[in-house]
């Protein structure tokens, strides 16, 4: 029965994350939060695992669909996020090695809290925000680090921060954003499952569940690829609105239990 709720966490997850770019994570992290099976560390390396394997897949079906994907953006963003991917792993480290478990979680979901109102914002007013036209190397390069940094240290593999960014710096629509997104997401995922390999190892962490969240990741990544492709871009944007509701009530939820 445990195997079977966390696939479908992460079929879940990942068909939402495939579909609007967010990657999954950024809800496996705060679910995971409130069930309380495992501490912070643990969870990262279990939501990289699965938002790996779906970014995989999902990235697979977007080339062999023939996809627009802008690489000569992509491509500079993954690199950043690979540097980023380090060091956002290396920050969660010396937090998980100075504070409690519950206060851990509680800063990692205040710090998603607040992004997550940024974004939704953002996306609610971006009609009426001029948008960058940015399209040289290094803007790009720094902009994949932060965004490693921020799917790193938070766990959540991407999120909305990718997507918003993106459409806001390169002016892409969302379907496009999306596809970038999840390219700068693999990247930041070999990053971290290097750093834990070269690190503490997986021996360290209890993995027991990973097979059932890979095998759910791959059927969300089929899924939600399919279902980008399908969906007119007003759909995907109301899906990405709408997540991000979900995980901010989440999140107040996570941090709430934690502090007090």
């Amino acid at each position: 029965m445990t195997f079977f709720l966390y696939f479908l966490i992460a079929i879940g997850a990942t068909t939402v994350g495939s579909l609007t770019g967010m990657g999954g994570g950024v809800i496996i992290k705060p679910v995971m939060d409130v069930m309380g099976a495992y501490d912070a560390a643990t969870i990262g390396v279990l939501s990289s695992i699965t938002v790996f394997s779906m970014s995989v897949v999902s990235i697979g079906k977007q080339m062999l669909a023939r996809t627009r994907i802008p690489f000569a953006t992509a491509i500079p963003l993954a690199i950043g996020s690979v540097a980023g991917g380090q060091l956002g792993q290396m920050m969660l480290s010396a937090l998980t090695a100075g504070l409690p478990n519950s206060r851990v979680t509680a800063v990692q979901n205040v710090a998603l809290g607040l992004l997550i109102l940024v974004v939704y914002w953002y996306m609610k007013h971006k009609q009426s925000i001029p948008g960058k036209h940015w399209d040289s190397l290094l803007p790009a390069l720094l902009v994949g680090v932060f965004l490693g940094v921020c799917s790193s240290f938070l766990g959540i593999g991407g999120g909305p921060i990718n997507v918003a960014l993106i459409i806001f710096l390169f002016s892409y629509d969302t379907k496009t954003a999306a596809v970038c997104s999840l390219i700068t997401i693999l990247f930041a995922q070999v990053s971290k499952l290097c750093s834990v390999a070269l690190g503490a190892g997986f021996g360290a962490y209890d993995l027991a569940v990973a097979p059932a969240m890979v095998a759910g990741a791959i059927a969300g990544g089929f899924l939600g690829a399919a279902l980008n492709k399908k969906f007119p871009e007003r759909l995907v944007e109301k899906a990405f609105n709408g997540v991000q509701l979900l995980v901010l009530a989440i999140c107040v939820f996570n941090i709430v239990r934690n502090i007090l």
